[in-house]
């Protein structure tokens, strides 16, 4: 199984390579804009790569210094962004032709070479030896692991430029073991919603207060500053989101390490999501913001659980807001407020996010169980009874299986 990292060093530069590498990517970044705005015709956006390359390579290399893989770097960058511009038009949403401004340049195999200690990147003027600020080889970091490994290939990087410092994002790859799951594993499943951003099948609840009240003040930030129309005002708008984005994904980064402690301390081999496709059309209430924080969420929990030999998959959500856990009813009437869940045939009452997590713990189970040996036999639950606040008793872990609760063996 072929599993990828990605290592952000941090590099050490003489003030004159700063400014080759700064002349680089701003270079990189006026290709890439170069190739966006030729996409562009007025009504609708040009997204394949081959008809962009004939439309605008020659020029590119003609207005600028950058390498040729540079050039093609620049424009597959265009060409990701238009695609997912031109996916959010399909959908009948809103979306601005996306413009590049955060300071980074690519890296490939050709156009730079990466040692354990240092890297020499091509620029707009020659090569220049970027040396690494590493942590001490005696420590158990990423560094270690990934770069000084020679289990683990580097395949390219991303040149970043923020706060006064240089860093390059080293991407790595290697083939491992395949790990497999227990035969008798048991499946975590995993609520996301607006008010909880997730929940577990074990009772454990991630608020998205933080989430929700920082994306409020940077929204209220960006407004002030587009108001005042300066061009201070303009590049620190460009600022905000840069901060904002880094601190949502550090945000949901340790959510997705929890939840992957919360999976391998109750011994599941699997965690089921509900299926994130159109999720906002089914949570009236949620934003692109949402949309975006669940599927990083996901992707997050995705890659890093593969090392770790627990698989991660999506199933179907229907009703697994309405359905009762403890009896299998179902109907709206079940659910008579956001947070609680109350059964209209059996009288089980719990959180409205906790009912939905086992739910679709059991969905997945349903999906799997009968097929060959290594499936799922029960979904991680937690005895206790939840307040309408997520308050987590003190857990008494079960095993259960599809149509009730029993004491884990």
């Amino acid at each position: 199984m072929e599993v990828r990292r990605t290592v952000p060093v941090k590099l050490d530069v003489t003030d004159e390579e700063a400014d080759l590498l700064h002349e680089t990517i701003d270079e990189f970044l006026w290709a890439a804009n170069y190739v966006v705005d030729s996409a562009w015709d007025g009504e609708w956006a040009e997204t394949r790569s081959s008809v962009l390359h004939e439309m605008t390579y020659d020029e590119v290399r003609e207005q600028t210094r950058l390498h040729s893989n540079h050039v093609q770097s620049a424009r597959n960058r265009a060409v990701d962004a238009l695609k997912s511009i031109v996916a959010e038009w399909k959908n009948g949403e809103y979306a601005s032709i996306p413009t590049f401004s955060s300071l980074f340049c690519e890296y490939n195999q050709r156009n730079a070479t990466f040692h354990d200690d240092h890297a020499v990147l091509s620029t707009v003027d020659g090569r220049v030896t970027a040396e690494y600020v590493l942590p001490d080889k005696t420590r158990d970091t990423p560094h270690s692991k990934y770069l000084r490994s020679e289990r683990w290939e580097t395949t390219g990087a991303t040149l970043h430029y923020r706060r006064g410092d240089f860093y390059l994002h080293v991407r790595t790859k290697a083939d491992v073991d395949d790990p497999k799951p227990a035969e008798n594993g048991t499946v975590l499943g995993v609520d996301l919603g607006i008010e909880n951003i997730a929940v577990t099948s074990t009772g454990a609840f991630w608020s998205a207060d933080e989430l929700n009240h920082w994306r409020t003040e940077y929204v209220q930030r960006r407004k002030s500053l587009q108001e005042c129309g300066s061009r201070w005002a303009h590049e620190n708008v460009q600022a905000v989101g840069r901060k904002e984005t880094g601190r949502f994904e550090q945000y949901l980064h340790r959510i997705a390490n929890d939840i992957l402690a919360e999976a391998s301390e109750s011994g599941c081999t699997v965690i089921a999501f509900e299926d994130l496709t159109d999720i906002r059309d089914r949570m009236p209430d949620a934003r692109q913001f949402h949309e975006w924080a669940f599927n990083r969420l996901y992707d997050y929990v995705s890659y890093k659980a593969e090392g770790r030999g627990i698989q991660v998959k999506q199933v179907n959500p229907k009703n697994t807001s309405r359905r009762c856990s403890s009896c299998g009813f179902t109907h709206e009437d079940n659910r008579p407020s956001q947070d609680t869940f109350r059964c209209q045939s059996c009288g089980y009452e719990n959180h409205a996010d906790y009912n939905a997590a086992k739910n679709i713990g059991y969905r997945l189970l349903r999906n799997q169980t009968g097929g060959e040996g290594g499936a799922p036999v029960g979904v991680r639950l937690n005895t206790g009874m939840l307040n309408a606040n997520g308050v987590k008793p003190v857990p008494d872990s079960v095993r259960a299986g599809v149509h009730g609760e029993s004491p884990h063996l």
